[in-house]
């Protein structure tokens, strides 16, 4: 009888569609996106190099039934641009199974209330391979369709330069190497237009690898070596050093794109 209801509650279980609404929550020691710190504006307009900026994030994600549409919004404290502290991400999209593809399209937008030159909105294509025994592989690229991408360009500034095009290609790994704990790896590419590399940034190369073990009932912890190379073409000043002649004596700067080891506590919803 005991065999019989356990078998019963399996398949009720297997039947069950899954939650169209689900959410999440986060604390980080650094928010970094793309490589490079989102926490940067120290005092009096200089950096601020701190190895620990702590951040809080959440999010919340709609599937509409088995269609394979959806909708988010995911969230995070940020400081990097005058009179701003939030992101606001609001995406949506399709999901598919092509062959031994999942494939997922949609349309992204970053939103930065306080100080709309931040905004910037990209279309992306995913596709992820997955097995077993092997793990999950997922390739991605983001394409830039607004004015700007991230203010580099300063479009909304009127620079005249446009950041349209700005293109970021990922590559990402995934295994549970033992139970409840889960490798993860990712390296991306970022692809400016001649108009933001012509004020001397550079195309850059980010990496983000590390693991996360998983607690039960939603928690998980993660540690994560994250961060960019070409770090000398996105340095911030720190402190301005004295003037000289030959140019500021004892400056120092920070670049967003240092290399730092960031761990996540995150509970689903």
């Amino acid at each position: 009888m005991l065999a019989s209801a356990q078998a019963a509650a399996a398949t009720d279980a297997a039947a069950a569609p899954a939650p169209n609404l689900t959410g999440n929550i986060s604390l980080t020691t650094d928010y970094k996106f793309r490589g490079q710190d989102q926490d940067v504006l120290g005092k009096h307009g200089f950096a601020k190099d701190n190895y620990v900026k702590p951040a809080i994030q959440g999010g919340l994600d709609y599937a509409f039934g088995d269609s394979g549409f959806y909708l988010g919004n995911w969230n995070s404290s940020v400081n990097w641009l005058q009179g701003n502290s939030i992101e606001m991400d609001f995406y949506g999209g399709y999901k598919f199974k092509g062959g031994p593809i999942d494939w997922d399209v949609g349309v992204l937008t970053y939103v930065y209330p306080g100080n709309s030159a931040g905004n910037t909105t990209e279309i992306y294509g995913a596709g992820t391979w997955a097995d077993e025994n092997i793990g999950a592989f997922t390739a991605k690229y983001s394409w830039t369709v607004s004015k700007d991408y991230f203010n580099y360009a300063g479009n909304k500034g009127g620079s005249g330069l446009d950041g349209t095009n700005t293109g970021y290609l990922n590559l990402a790994y995934t295994k549970e190497i033992v139970p409840k704990l889960t490798l993860k790896a990712a390296v991306g590419y970022t692809f400016f237009t001649s108009d933001i590399k012509s004020l001397g940034y550079k195309d850059y190369l980010d990496y983000n690898v590390g693991a996360a073990y998983d607690f039960g009932s939603g928690l998980s912890l993660g540690g994560y070596i994250q961060g960019g190379n070409e770090q000398s073409a996105f340095n911030l000043v720190v402190s301005p050093g004295i003037p000289s002649p030959i140019g500021p004596i004892g400056q120092t700067t920070f670049s967003p794109n240092a290399t730092r080891f960031i761990l996540i506590l995150t509970k689903t919803l």
